[in-house]
């Protein structure tokens, strides 16, 4: 499995692309001008199956109208962000100086759900509490794991939930379903540095506790 980390938009947001040793993938959360993607999409003969998205704030998919053309499936999210894409009142970008909006998601994601993508399986898991539509991303490739968290999980922090959608109690449910996976599984966020779940079972003030 092949990752490559792009901070895009104002905020740095992280997007990632990700494929296999045949050079099939898809990208996950454009947030921002995809120029330097769709540039090295192209120089290493990726073929993108789809554009996923975490969550529909404005930092996370405001790159997507431009990777779109490029994604055979189209874009995915999840059925309670859906609404998101389309209106910049509720993807928070009204508000900014930059309102974005775009086109309805080719597909709905759903808890459970699996994607599979040359070698790659991709696991979708509902994770509210960020917004209600929040997911984070369990790929597998192999005996070789990866967690692409958006903004649920941060090495030593989570996403905020005073924003609209936002629901703490929500979260730390979420926290407890990644709570179950093993310490060595290596976490992806959405913002900052990469982490594993051990890490974070450990230093992670916000981390659920044992019941």
């Amino acid at each position: 499995m092949n990752i490559k980390r792009f901070p895009l938009g104002d905020l740095w947001t992280n997007g990632y692309l990700v494929w296999d040793s045949r050079g099939i993938g898809f990208f996950v959360d454009p947030g921002g001008p995809v120029d330097e993607v769709i540039e090295f999409i192209g120089n290493n003969q990726i073929q993108l199956e789809m554009v996923l998205l975490t969550h529909g704030h404005s930092d996370h998919i405001c790159g997507v109208e431009g990777i779109r053309p490029l994604a055979k499936k189209g874009v995915g999210i999840h059925e309670f962000d859906a609404p998101m894409l389309e209106k910049p009142e509720l993807n928070l970008s009204l508000f900014l100086s930059k309102p974005c909006a775009a086109a309805p998601a080719e597909m709905m994601l759903k808890d459970g759900q699996v994607l599979e993508m040359g070698s790659l399986r991709i696991e979708v898991i509902h994770t509210p509490g960020h917004t209600k539509g929040s997911c984070c991303f369990l790929v597998k490739d192999q005996e070789e794991n990866i967690l692409l968290s958006g903004d649920t999980l941060f090495a030593r922090s989570v996403g905020r939930t005073d924003l609209p959608g936002g629901d703490p109690r929500a979260l730390e449910v979420s926290l407890r379903k990644l709570a179950q996976m093993p310490d060595e599984l290596k976490v992806f966020p959405g913002h900052g540095p990469e982490t594993v779940i051990g890490a974070e079972r450990v230093n992670n003030p916000f981390w659920p506790t044992e019941n």
